[in-house]
């Protein structure tokens, strides 16, 4: 059975909680949902929150790597929340930069870095 990550709207960011780890086709639906949400309500920003994944596998690195350049290339700024030591060492080791990204501890902090981002 497949679940949709629900994507919230506040203001002109999207909300995004990861709460359960990922499988192939959930998170390419998610990759879907999301590029569909931002052309829908043409939000500047996006917070993708991680603080509930332990871990990643490549596909699902790749995925979110993916989602957050294409996200980029939609004019949206995107700041990644709660990444788990493990989350980033499987990114660095994948080769997965994020040089462009901005992160956060949690998704209060990442709200905050993305407001100030977006009145800059």
């Amino acid at each position: 059975m497949n679940f949709r990550i629900p994507i919230l709207k506040l203001r002109d960011t999207l909300i995004v909680s990861i709460q359960w780890e990922l499988d192939d086709q959930t998170a390419l639906q998610f990759q879907e949902d999301l590029l569909a949400k931002l052309h829908e309500t043409s939000a500047r920003g996006v917070v993708i929150d991680l603080t509930s994944i332990d871990f990643i596998d490549s596909f699902i690195a790749k995925v979110l790597g993916d989602v957050i350049s294409m996200s980029s290339l939609m004019g949206a700024r995107v700041v990644i929340t709660g990444i788990q030591p493990a989350v980033a060492i499987t990114l660095i080791e994948l080769g997965i930069r994020l040089e462009d990204v901005m992160t956060a501890l949690d998704l209060e902090n990442g709200l905050d870095k993305l407001q100030l981002e977006l009145e800059a």
